[in-house]
């Protein structure tokens, strides 16, 4: 078990935090409720999505269905992933990141799998993810000479997300920003050669 203990650690931490706090919220607000944690920069909102990550969707129920089983599809491609890493051995770093959003893929896939059911209002696999941190840090007006999105509002940042979404971001940010320790190349070293030998 050397090398799996911390990454299952991460993982047990980030689905539990990340589904007491989504029950909470579904327990303890409605849809559309919302809390100012800070003025208007930091908000406890209550939403639900039927789709991706901060809030990205799908059509329809069939593709619902599909967005459901592409994700546990996609989990145990990483849990099989992060097996293969933590056996060779790979970058400390790389393999917690990896970690990371294995945790959050699996915690999103719990939301989508059983809360239609345990909530009672929909079936398996057609459950609705919880989300609720919304931090509108920037809002204005785009200027009117601007194509296309002229005298529009903009608000950043404008998706609404939870506890293992933000598991993912981290680890996907954090690989991409470190990629190069992560996947470096060993050069070995080769022996240096101090005398001919010479067969006769």
């Amino acid at each position: 078990m050397k090398g799996y203990n911390k990454p299952i650690i991460a993982i047990l931490v980030i689905l539990l935090l990340d589904q007491a706090v989504k029950t909470w919220v579904k327990t303890n607000m409605f849809i559309g409720q919302e809390f100012h944690l800070l003025k208007d920069i930091a908000i406890i909102h209550f939403t639900e999505n039927n789709g991706m990550a901060f809030g990205m969707e799908f059509g329809g129920e069939l593709g619902k269905l599909a967005l459901s089983l592409f994700r546990i599809l996609a989990v145990a491609g990483i849990g099989y992933g992060l097996n293969y890493l933590i056996k060779h051995k790979y970058h400390r770093g790389l393999i917690m990141n990896v970690a990371f959003i294995f945790a959050g893929a699996l915690g999103n896939i719990i939301d989508s799998v059983f809360y239609g059911k345990i909530y009672d209002y929909a079936g398996y696999f057609h459950g609705r993810v919880v989300d609720m941190f919304y931090f509108p840090l920037l809002q204005g007006h785009f200027p009117t000479w601007l194509p296309i999105w002229g005298g529009e509002e903009y608000i950043f940042f404008r998706p609404v997300f939870n506890v293992a979404d933000s598991a993912i971001s981290i680890g996907v940010i954090c690989i991409l920003i470190y990629q190069k320790r992560y996947f470096k190349e060993e050069i070995k070293e080769k022996p240096s050669i101090n005398s001919e030998v010479v067969e006769e």
